[in-house]
């Protein structure tokens, strides 16, 4: 910071007094700093809810305590029990809040009981790295067309590419290998894959062969089930939604024939004794454990789901064990859609709330997070310790690397990728001003960093990357409402409680039509129907219908 003149020759003709008043005054140089627009360092810890974290963070890694020494800020980081979806309404009827919060669906919640504060004027008069990050697109953090507040920053990447796609399905590359790496294009093609691979080896490693697992046990049932049956049919990813952005209409998924298709499959998945049949019961760490055997052929799974698996079977040299992301549907007229680019959809972020005795660092904070400074910190780590610059290009140090693909708790020792989300980010696919990436997420670096499985299936299909496996984004527009599932719904609104009750429904009675015998399934799905319009679901499909016209309004 550059020293003004006049205060410099103040300062010279009264050193002493200076000294006796200034030393040890933190008030003053709080002042001093927020005057300046200079950054306040002050040591403080911010207290931060999220609500997607299911482990303990203790903040005390590499990168966080980089963080601390630019910021001055320590994170004491809080999340629920996992599963427990009452944390923001006991927070709520308690009154007690922490400084930052990540409520994700609950954000609604907390906007209705005063809890969380507007930050746009913090952001027109502090926000300069928030600005920048989102240019025309801060629009659309907007809460909704009748309040058009901005209380949330941060969740997901502005502008974001995919380099590295889930797929609707994997399959492990033995199974592909041993088959002479066929077309795992349709179920019936999955199916068939699973089916001759088991029939040839129903043990691996010893252990008895499973056709295919679920995680869907606990909300994971929309991630590994739910989700998937609309992917397969190719429904762009709207939650429990589909919605048309040229009619405006919005439909509950699980009323649609094309899903009925997907779960008559998945039943008869489970009477052929190809689907594990603890799907539904098994719990986090049993599931992650069965995937480190070996012995699962098949999953419908994200990627940062089962990752930590993935650096097990690795670790233990059985990279031939780990998953293809393939691009399955229903049949050859469904589009996949996983590449399909859906805009910056705003909607989830972290909040600060209105007991916060610390909003200014709070804000100071987040906007901070913002800056290109903390972006190349938390996606890359640090200089000399994590990556070096070879030739105008930032490379991770190779030992660095080596960890990354093998070791399952690199993100918990160092640090990087751990504050990425649910905060402000850049995302995937956009450069800094040195021309290189913000985000390690980039097509080079997942292509050089693929494990030998990956690289010998790749080569049986004459492809370089899995991106090759999808139809382009290209070939989509982009959606003009962005994602249903982030859309803010009051909570108190008949559209949340109908769809609360609709999703816990679905969840169950899906579920024990998949687990009864095949001929019993229509009966099933028709009284599933039937219970749905009980539910008043035309209703909620109105409601939905409605947030998404307004969202299309407000953003354009």
């Amino acid at each position: 910071m550059k020293k003004n003149k006049i205060l410099s020759v103040i300062m010279s003709f009264t050193l002493i007094s200076t000294l006796m008043v200034g030393c040890g005054n933190s008030s003053a140089q709080k002042t001093s700093a927020a005057n300046s627009g200079e950054m306040d360092k002050t040591p403080v810890t911010l207290t931060f809810f999220t609500k997607d974290a299911t482990e303990d963070m203790l903040f005390d890694d590499e990168v966080a305590k980089k963080i601390t020494e630019l910021t001055g800020v320590t994170l004491k980081i809080t999340h629920p029990v996992a599963g427990d979806e009452q944390a923001i309404p006991l927070m709520i009827a308690s009154g007690d809040y922490p400084d930052l919060i990540f409520a994700k669906g609950d954000t609604g919640k907390l906007v209705d009981a005063g809890a969380i504060i507007k930050l746009d004027d913090y952001i027109e008069k502090k926000g300069n790295n928030l600005k920048a990050l989102y240019g025309d697109q801060l629009k659309r953090l907007k809460y909704s067309l009748e309040d058009q507040s901005i209380y949330t920053v941060g969740s997901y990447g502005v502008h974001t590419e995919v380099f590295d796609p889930n797929g609707t399905m994997q399959l492990q590359h033995a199974v592909l290998k041993e088959l002479g790496y066929p077309q795992i294009k349709t179920l019936a093609d999955y199916e068939k894959a699973i089916k001759d691979y088991k029939a040839k080896y129903p043990e691996i490693n010893g252990n008895k062969t499973i056709g295919m697992t679920l995680m869907a046990s606990d909300w994971r049932w929309l991630t590994t089930c739910g989700n998937i049956a609309g992917a397969v049919a190719g429904i762009p990813d709207d939650g429990q939604f589909k919605i048309d952005d040229e009619t405006q209409k919005a439909i509950y998924k699980f009323q649609l024939p094309e899903v009925k298709e997907y779960f008559k499959w998945l039943n008869g998945m489970n009477a052929q004794g190809l689907l594990d049949p603890e799907s539904f019961t098994q719990k986090e760490d049993a599931y992650r454990a069965k995937l480190s055997k070996g012995n699962v052929l098949g999953i419908t799974d994200a990627k940062w789901d089962y990752d930590q698996a993935i650096k097990t079977l690795v670790a233990a040299g059985m990279d031939e064990r780990t998953f293809s992301p393939l691009s399955v549907t229903l049949n050859d007229k469904c589009k996949d859609q996983s590449l399909r680019d859906y805009g910056y959809a705003g909607g989830y972020g972290i909040a600060i709330s209105s007991t916060s005795k610390n909003a200014d660092r709070a804000f100071q904070f987040l906007n901070w997070m913002a800056s290109d400074e903390a972006q190349v910190l938390v996606n890359w780590g640090i200089e000399g310790k994590h990556y070096k610059v070879e030739n105008g290009k930032r490379v991770l140090l190779p030992e660095i690397q080596q960890q990354r693909n093998s070791d399952k708790d690199f993100k918990k020792k160092t640090g990087i990728g751990s504050y990425i989300y649910p905060f402000p980010q850049r995302g995937d696919g956009v450069m800094d001003p040195t021309g290189n990436p913000y985000s390690m997420n980039t097509l080079d670096i997942y292509v050089s960093n693929y494990n030998k499985g990956e690289k010998e299936t790749l080569a049986g299909y004459g492809k370089k990357s899995w991106v090759e496996f999808f139809p382009p984004a290209k070939e989509f527009q982009q959606s003009k409402h962005g994602q249903a599932w982030q859309f803010n719904v009051p909570s108190d609104s008949d559209v949340a409680i109908i769809q609360k009750k609709a999703d816990d429904y679905t969840q169950k009675a899906i579920t024990q039509a998949v687990l009864g015998s095949p001929e019993a399934f229509d009966g099933a799905w028709n009284k599933i129907q039937e219970d749905l319009k009980a539910m008043d679901i035309e209703k909620l499909n109105d409601g939905i219908s409605k947030i998404a016209a307004e969202k299309i309004k407000l953003w354009n």
